[in-house]
């Protein structure tokens, strides 16, 4: 089975994530067929524990700086050697690092990502979640394969920005949904946004439903998502048409 490694300073972060919804299931092993998601706690792999993994940065500044040698410490001992692998880490290994110097996450990246965990061939995946103002640039440039950003603002840590990543990847896998067809007509899937639902009462907040939806005409209904799917688009998230006609 297909491993995902987190490198983190705060793996109870992710507790809440084995707990609840659809991936949540899917982590326990009651639905679907999910990679096994592990972690590595860097302040296990410092002679002082949690204070020991940052260090103030050369040529002063603001904040601490995660130490190069402790990651790689928590890289080398935590993941590669008790992980089993053999052989060399950058053939077993994909190294990511959460910041903003990464592509922007979007969905077309969350399949990507899939397709590469349902591949034998391909290599693990090992997310690091920096803290503080960073990680040592050494252990980026020897290490790290892939940088990933969930967008231009700065959070508190990576793990805030692992979540949506890996709950988007995860729902992709088989049997993680309830209906197999749910991922193909959502936002960001094929065009632009999803089109409005609705749902029992058939009159509620003094509004009705659209009578195409009873008419139980699959054609026309079709015709009338697409055609909101491009209303809803243009409305709320015209860059997304722009961005279309650019490619």
């Amino acid at each position: 089975m297909k491993k995902i490694w987190v490198i983190s300073l705060f793996p109870e972060f992710f507790k809440p994530f084995f707990e609840t919804g659809v991936v949540g299931a899917g982590l326990r092993g009651e639905r679907g067929s999910l990679p096994e998601l592990r972690f590595v706690n860097p302040s296990e792999f410092s002679r002082k524990g949690f204070k020991g993994v940052d260090a103030s940065p050369y040529g002063g500044g603001a904040g601490q700086v995660m130490r190069a040698d402790v990651l790689e410490e928590a890289l080398i001992k935590g993941v590669f050697a008790n992980g089993g692998y053999q052989g060399f880490l950058k053939e077993q290994l994909r190294v990511i690092y959460l910041g903003p110097r990464g592509e922007r996450f979007d969905q077309s990246v969350a399949k990507k990502y899939q397709a590469n965990l349902c591949d034998v061939n391909e290599r693990d995946l090992i997310f690091i979640c920096g803290r503080y103002e960073g990680i040592d640039e050494r252990f980026i440039e020897k290490y790290v394969d892939d940088h990933l950003s969930v967008g231009d603002f700065v959070l508190s840590g990576g793990e805030l920005a692992l979540l949506p990543i890996l709950d988007s990847i995860f729902r992709l896998f088989p049997g993680i949904l309830s209906n197999e067809e749910s991922p193909l007509e959502e936002s960001f899937d094929g065009f632009g946004l999803e089109f409005p639902q609705y749902t029992k009462p058939q009159v509620i907040c003094d509004e009705g439903v659209p009578d195409v939806l009873l008419s139980g005409h699959h054609k026309n209904i079709k015709i009338w998502r697409d055609k909101e799917r491009l209303k809803m688009t243009k409305k709320f998230r015209p860059d997304l048409l722009k961005r279309e006609a650019s490619k």
